[in-house]
């Protein structure tokens, strides 16, 4: 997996909070200071997750054994519970939602790149049965309950099945909100993973006039909808956005710009009415498309190599994913620029808010 380009580091640890379903799972990335000997968190946390990425992408369990082979010891570039960068203003805080049959650390490149360049992210494991598998531990003894992802019960309608998922998950996003908020008025968040880094620590470095909330696919449409529940989102960045799980009568409640970043061989004409209706809402919305790219082309599967990796997790896309990344990152740090009254340079790369570049339309 690449390492971030911006200007910092980057640390990363996970936080689990509360005893129930109702609970909170992510990873958290942020700008770090140079720690000596750091550790490298391994891409898949455990194996249970390989067993849930079986039984998502392959419906066979058994062939967990061999994506624990092919990628069980890839690791990500990032320092494992390194001191954070102190910042006097405080870092912007982007919540990251992610797609169906994923779990909080296969975007981990994007959430990697966006610390680099001076974010606190929150990548969220949703508990709505989307995830490839997850789990919280309970009040009693702290024993581990795993939560499998779920297909459409037969007889349902998937509409109704994702719309109940989608509610849930933006629910989730907002209550991640509400969970930094906690921290930095100096409440005691208890993580109970016990890792070697105090919450604490972000206290007075996180600016939470400027939140944002992203994701991709099921969690691009959960970032437009988390818009609608929570006024304190100052934006949305959907990549690749799964519109079909949202209900109609909710578009016009959509108050605040989104920026959609879409690849060239997912959207359907339905998808993309769906975001134009937004757009003509709100002038500030943008959506673009980058060429050359398919769906897996916005997640860590993308820069894994192997005809196995590709057979398992889908096509690949034509255009090197390390310039893809680039791309999607330069056009979110544009549009976060523009909406959280940043003080960087990333203006630099607003023509491709406009669908103008080396291998972006609009």
């Amino acid at each position: 997996l690449p390492p971030g380009k911006g200007p910092h580091l980057v640390g990363c640890t996970d936080v689990m909070v509360g005893h129930t379903q109702q609970g909170l799972f992510l990873r958290l990335f942020y700008p770090c200071l140079p720690q000596a000997g750091a550790a490298q968190p391994l891409w898949i946390p455990r194996s249970e997750y390989c067993g849930g990425l079986a039984d998502f992408a392959l419906g066979r369990r058994w062939c967990s054994a061999l994506i624990s082979i092919a990628v069980g010891s890839c690791r990500v570039p990032v320092s494992w519970n390194g001191p954070l960068k102190p910042h006097s203003h405080g870092y912007p805080l982007v919540i990251f939602s992610h797609g169906l049959g994923a779990f909080r650390t296969l975007y981990s490149s994007v959430c990697t790149e966006l610390a680099s360049w001076g974010f606190v992210v929150a990548a969220l494991e949703h508990r709505d049965h989307s995830a490839a598998t997850t789990y919280f531990c309970t009040a009693e003894d702290g024993r581990e309950e795993w939560i499998p992802f779920q297909q459409v019960p037969p007889g349902q309608k998937e509409f109704y099945f994702r719309n109940k998922q989608v509610h849930q998950r933006a629910e989730e996003c907002v209550r991640a909100l509400r969970l930094f908020t906690d921290i930095a008025s100096g409440k005691s968040v208890p993580n109970l993973l016990c890792q070697d880094l105090d919450l604490s620590m972000l206290k007075d470095n996180i600016d939470l006039t400027k939140v944002v909330v992203m994701g991709h696919s099921f969690g691009g449409v959960t970032a437009v909808l988390a818009l609608v529940k929570e006024p304190r989102f100052r934006c949305a960045v959907a990549l690749d956005a799964w519109m079909f799980p949202l209900e109609n009568v909710l578009y016009p409640e959509v108050p605040k710009p989104v920026l959609f970043i879409n690849t060239e061989k997912f959207q359907t004409p339905e998808g993309v009415a769906k975001m134009k209706r937004l757009s003509s809402r709100n002038s500030q919305t943008k959506i673009i498309t980058v060429l050359g790219t398919v769906h897996e082309s916005q997640t860590d599967f993308a820069f894994l190599p192997g005809k196995l990796i590709s057979l398992i997790f889908g096509a690949r896309g034509t255009l090197n994913p390390h310039k893809a990344l680039t791309i999607t990152i330069q056009a979110v740090l544009a549009f976060l620029q523009r909406h959280l009254n940043l003080e960087e340079e990333f203006h630099q790369w607003d023509d491709l808010l406009e669908g103008v570049g080396d291998s972006v339309v609009p």
